[in-house]
């Protein structure tokens, strides 16, 4: 009988342990990519209860909660990971987003220039982080930089009209009214209905016939 009620015990323990594997990281990161950011977050907490030093835990949380719009907590909690683990390069990466949306153009662009030194061009968040770099400098007035990193981020990800856009103001602002245009017209191939690209191509076709 004793042996019964132990085994009934351990049957219940090893469920337990398994609804508490469940709500993993695995899990947050599919609520996360299913645009559940609350939840994810949530799930993510209650990892960190469990394990305070869970690195994946912070990451998918960061991700979350920049994407949830809650900029302050994000470089909050991003700065805490990084406590921890310093050079894991997905929280250098977030908490230059965090800081981006803040208005904190030098201290985003640090973290975003750490981040595309130590990655890999096919790291999940290379392009990204050149496109920051380059609405960064924009913000700057620094349009020729801006070209350069905006350049590279259309390289790795290169079918985001939005990001070809920006690469066509930049070059506009810089008055490459070549390169402009054809960053307008790349956009534009990619999306026929974009306004900004519209008008983008229309203002640069008008300085071009300045020249003629």
């Amino acid at each position: 009988m004793r042996l019964k009620k132990f085994l009934s015990v351990l049957l219940l323990s090893g469920c337990v342990s398994l609804l508490s594997a469940q709500t993993s990281n695995k899990d947050a990161l599919v609520l996360y990519r299913n645009g559940l950011y609350r939840e994810s977050i949530q799930v993510c907490e209650e990892e960190l209860k469990g394990n305070p030093n869970r690195i994946e835990s912070y990451v998918v949380m960061c991700w979350s909660l920049v994407e949830n719009k809650q900029y302050v907590e994000a470089e909050q909690r991003a700065t805490e990971g990084l406590r921890i683990s310093p050079y894991e390069l997905r929280l250098i990466e977030i908490l230059g987003e965090a800081e981006y949306y803040q208005g904190k153009n030098n201290a985003a662009l640090e973290q975003f220039e750490k981040y595309v030194a130590n990655a890999t061009e096919s790291a999940g968040r290379f392009g990204k982080a050149y496109y920051f770099m380059g609405e960064i400098y924009i913000r700057l007035g620094r349009f020729q930089h801006a070209d350069i990193a905006l350049s590279t981020a259309v390289k790795a990800e290169p079918l985001l009209d939005n990001w070809w856009v920006r690469l066509g103001y930049a070059r506009e602002m810089a008055k490459n009214w070549m390169a402009a245009m054809s960053a307008y017209d790349e956009a534009l191939r990619l999306n026929s209905s974009s306004v900004d690209a519209t008008q983008g191509r229309s203002r640069v076709s008008s300085q071009l016939q300045k020249f003629n």
